[in-house]
């Protein structure tokens, strides 16, 4: 089955990485579903995407940390009557903190917008999926999070707790849903050059008194490559797990941090 036969959720579409993971998918031949929470931001990037390609391209807004607007969401995945073959899933991101014992109302208000929502929204795409792995047809599932998922990271207190709950779920939907075609593979990432990164790098130099070239080489210090990554790495990333390069893989965390987790 080529690309062009394939249709492919990506949630966070309209963010920096969305956007590339997006732009990505739709050069490789995919048509695509776009969610993210801002209706008129979606309509604008499925009109980009469909300039010059071949694939569909149709949204569908969703507020993750809002029970009735996944329902709505539900809703209208169902009445577009599609088969997905895969699913990007790209849970908001937590906001940093240093405060390891933050109070019950906080935890659940991350733990919901961050886990239990982009679950439901999962759960709603595996619904759409019909892989028949003795016929060769597969779906890939691909859950991006950030690097505290395997390596602690200081001002990141509540990332470095939940950020982990997706590497046991997804450890537990490949066993669930492997013997089906379904592979589920988590992508953990490092520093990510998107525009608002960048924006507080930047931020970070004029406090420190430096340029930003300077900041970035601090940054990146204790990088290998010296350097972080960008959406467009990632993407080409992302479009890999889909392929045929993932046939043999499932339940497992890929590392896109330029070497910076240090353990073997």
């Amino acid at each position: 089955m080529s690309n062009r036969d394939k249709t492919v959720l990506v949630t966070g579409a309209t963010g920096g990485i969305g956007k590339a993971v997006c732009a990505e998918l739709a050069e490789q031949g995919y048509s695509l579903v776009l969610a993210a929470r801002n209706t008129e931001r979606l309509a604008k990037a499925c009109d980009d995407l469909a300039k010059g390609r071949q694939g569909t391209f149709s949204f569908i807004p969703v507020d993750m940390s809002d029970q009735p607007s996944i329902d709505a969401f539900a809703e209208s995945l169902r009445k577009l009557k599609l088969t997905l073959h895969g699913a990007i899933i790209m849970p908001p991101q937590i906001p940093r903190t240093e405060d390891c014992l933050p109070p019950a109302d906080t935890w659940s208000a991350i733990f919901k917008g961050s886990f239990i929502g982009p679950l439901e929204i999962l759960r709603h795409a595996i619904a759409a999926m019909n892989p028949r792995p003795a016929d060769g047809v597969r779906a890939k599932v691909v859950i991006v999070s950030g690097v505290s998922s395997a390596q602690v990271l200081e001002n990141y207190a509540t990332s470095n707790a939940l950020r982990n709950v997706w590497i046991g779920e997804a450890k537990s939907l490949a066993f669930a849903y492997g013997e089906k075609g379904i592979h589920v593979n988590t992508l953990s990432l490092g520093g990510t050059l998107t525009e608002a990164y960048q924006a507080a790098v930047a931020e970070r130099a004029r406090k420190a008194n430096i340029t930003y070239e300077q900041r970035l080489a601090e940054e990146t210090a204790n990088v290998p490559l010296k350097k972080y990554g960008t959406p467009q790495e990632v993407a080409r990333v992302v479009a890999s797990l889909l392929g045929s390069f993932s046939d043999h893989m499932t339940g497992q965390n890929i590392l896109h941090e330029g070497g910076f987790v240090k353990r073997y």
